[in-house]
């Protein structure tokens, strides 16, 4: 059997603290595994620079000019971590038997790609990373995470528990990953709608090499309510189930304070009255919120926009060149611009 051709996607963005040791556990892996002939001499390192303010396209690009495995795609402007991926994916998969998507911090555990290309041997298409331990992740990290695995499986998304973005895919299931086009794509809810033959392999989580987190608690909770309102139509159904409860209850109420009237037991006040109009109120905007999110996803839907736009390609060209403001084309220079 010929050994296949592998692409590890890793998206970055002001990631230069960490890179040079990423690149020299990730090359070092790559001479292990064409060693080992798990792998084609042709495998290769994409780097995707989502828009990086600091010197992470510099090192990517002086990198390739070392070593020919080593690629890079650098976005135009930041488009996000699953854009970042996407589109290193999608420029990999028409040179690549198999893909693996990692983030550049090697919190995932590299040595695991080995049983990756085992498990694709062996026909499975899609290979999922899954951490069997959060034990370097905060106290509030690990606890919000299980929140959140938990309340996607209540709102009925298909999710594989404790994955990330650490997966290994075929060609083909990245096709077929293409084929999806809505503008807000929440990659772990979208991979297992692919449908192809897939299992897990379970590995322990690793300390960050450097650098900080890309994910605050801002981005966190964004991404979490960009899962659940993609893939779920029950926060609307609760929403309304709310109304109808709340529509019940307000009869009950009424008919007890129409009893109270006639038996001459009320007192006038507006403790009552004051709280049931905040607490009507902050239901009401729970609700338009809510209403808002999803009206707000089927705006950016109708615009189409693209969802990166590529400003320098080393994968898929052999000298990598850009356009200037008045049209012509120029080299770039060893420091990766212009």
């Amino acid at each position: 059997m010929t050994a296949p051709v592998l692409t590890i996607v890793i998206p970055c963005y002001n990631e230069e603290e960490v890179l040079p040791e990423t690149m020299r556990q990730l090359t070092s892996l790559l001479d292990e595994l064409t060693g080992e002939c798990l792998i084609s001499e042709k495998s290769k390192l994409l780097f995707v620079d989502d828009g990086s303010k600091d010197m992470t396209w510099p090192l990517i690009y002086k990198k390739g000019l070392e070593d020919y495995r080593v690629k890079g795609i650098k976005l135009a402007r930041n488009a996000g971590h699953q854009n970042a991926l996407l589109a290193g994916l999608f420029a990999a998969k028409a040179h690549s038997d198999c893909l693996v998507s990692i983030d550049a911090d090697l919190q995932d555990d590299i040595s695991v790609i080995r049983e990756f290309l085992a498990r694709f041997a062996d026909g499975y298409e899609v290979v999922y990373g899954v951490r069997r331990e959060r034990q370097t992740d905060t106290l509030f990290k690990k606890h919000s995470a299980q929140v959140f695995y938990k309340v996607m499986k209540l709102m009925g998304v298909t999710i594989v528990y404790n994955h990330a973005d650490y997966r290994l895919m075929s060609r083909r299931a990245v096709d077929a990953l293409e084929q999806f086009n809505e503008s807000n794509l929440f990659l772990r809810g979208v991979v297992p709608l692919v449908g192809f033959r897939s299992t897990t392999v379970y590995y322990d989580r690793k300390e960050r090499l450097a650098g900080e987190t890309k994910y605050p608690l801002r981005k966190m909770l964004s991404f979490a309510l960009d899962g659940i309102t993609s893939f779920s139509v029950t926060p609307i159904r609760l929403i309304s189930l709310m109304g109808f409860i709340s529509f019940f209850v307000s009869l009950l109420f009424g008919g007890y304070f129409f009893f109270l009237k006639f038996s001459g037991q009320t007192e006038t006040g507006w403790t009552s009255l004051i709280t049931s109009i905040w607490l009507i109120g902050g239901l009401q905007l729970i609700a338009m919120g809510f209403i808002g999110e999803y009206i707000g996803k089927i705006y950016k839907e109708t615009k189409r926009r693209p969802k990166f736009v590529v400003d320098i390609d080393t994968y898929n060209l052999g000298i990598p060149k850009t356009s200037s403001k008045n049209g012509t084309n120029q080299h770039l220079n060893k420091e990766g611009t212009l």
